[in-house]
């Protein structure tokens, strides 16, 4: 093959691979689309649509660089391979020093580009604005279903601060003089549950019922997660993240709550365990039914106690007469009572 033939040629796959980059970046531009999320579901949150697009432009990144090595490659097998009939070997580049610290020092730059942006996302991920939520909600999760109670509330448009928190709401402080051992968790007995938080308003799902946890769009949201037995993980995969749920966790709670800056619009959004957590792990799901502020306003304001001026309806008679389903519409309610672990025995001949 001709030297100029082989220029052209390289020219050409050369312009082919940049105008493909150029194609893949340049759609990058409205990075919210369904071929660039790689598999990720749209978000719903601010800490969402930066994980989503940390995660689009490594994929991007990690392409461009597969094109290069690709390309470096086939060029090299192309046009550097032994010609048959030539008893000499290509021109060979072995101990170019200049060429082998750019091969060092790329890899180097590439790992520290992906790290700090990485830290970046991660710090606004988890960051959090310490009494600046407007609505905070106390997450339990048990084996195997949710509870789900509204500990403040606080929109800042004209709408009264409510304090929803029922200390008397549970289980009362073991007595410390009993004669019952001590766990080793906190100096509390075993079994000792008083460090759940309970409230005025909540929503416990069951075995015939899918917790509906309502929820305001554009009002920063904290949660603060806790588990009455073993490890669970609260997980909305709109939310594009999960976090571990965890029994006695630290008195502060500091450790074991995140927020959101704001649910971006309305709908319904499935949540799930993400921990294996025993026999019905997989069917300890619940739902985020994100409403307008005024709607969630009216929400809670219908859920409220008579003694703190509402009119004490459930969870599903309040969604209901704000014009929601009173049920789930993501999922369904499946078999989680503990009884039903009891297997029934297999009998021959039928």
């Amino acid at each position: 093959m001709a030297h100029g033939s082989r220029r052209r040629i390289a020219r050409r796959t050369g312009l082919a691979a940049t105008l493909g980059i150029a194609a893949v970046l340049l759609s990058g531009c409205s990075i919210d689309n369904a071929v660039l999320r790689f598999g990720w579901p749209s978000g719903v949150t601010p800490q969402a649509q930066m994980m989503r697009e940390l995660w689009t432009w490594s994929v991007v990144a990690a392409l461009i660089m597969g094109v290069i090595v690709w390309g470096l490659t086939f060029w090299t097998v192309i046009f550097h391979r032994k010609k048959k009939g030539d008893p000499d070997f290509p021109r060979q580049t072995g101990y170019n020093v200049p060429l082998e610290l750019l091969y060092t020092a790329v890899p180097f730059v590439i790992i520290a580009v992906l790290f700090y942006f990485t830290v970046v996302v991660q710090n606004f991920v988890n960051d959090k604005e310490h009494g600046e939520a407007d609505v905070v909600v106390d997450v339990t999760a048990y084996q195997w279903n949710w509870k789900f109670g509204y500990r403040t509330i606080d929109m800042g448009d004209g709408t009264p601060f409510y304090d929803g928190s029922d200390p008397d709401g549970g289980p009362q402080v073991v007595d410390p003089n009993d004669d019952d051992e001590f766990g080793p968790i906190h100096g509390k007995r075993r079994g000792d549950l008083s460090y759940l938080e309970y409230n005025t308003i909540e929503t416990l799902g069951s075995s015939e019922e899918i917790p509906v946890l309502v929820l305001p769009t554009n009002r920063r949201i904290e949660f603060v997660l806790a588990s009455s037995d073993v490890v669970h993980s609260f997980w909305v995969p709109e939310f594009l993240f999960k976090r571990d749920v965890l029994p006695n966790p630290a008195e502060n709670h500091s450790d074991f709550s995140f927020q959101i800056s704001e649910i971006e619009r309305e709908g319904a959004f499935v949540g799930r365990c993400a921990e294996m957590c025993g026999t019905y792990h997989a069917m300890m799901n619940f739902e985020v039914r994100a409403v307008s502020p005024e709607r969630f306003a009216e929400y809670i304001e219908l859920r409220k106690p008579t003694v703190d001026g509402g009119q004490g309806l459930s969870n599903a008679e309040a969604l209901e007469a704000i014009g929601e389903s009173p049920v789930s519409v993501t999922t369904v309610p499946f078999e989680t009572r503990r009884e039903a672990q009891t297997a029934i025995p297999f009998r021959s001949g039928n």
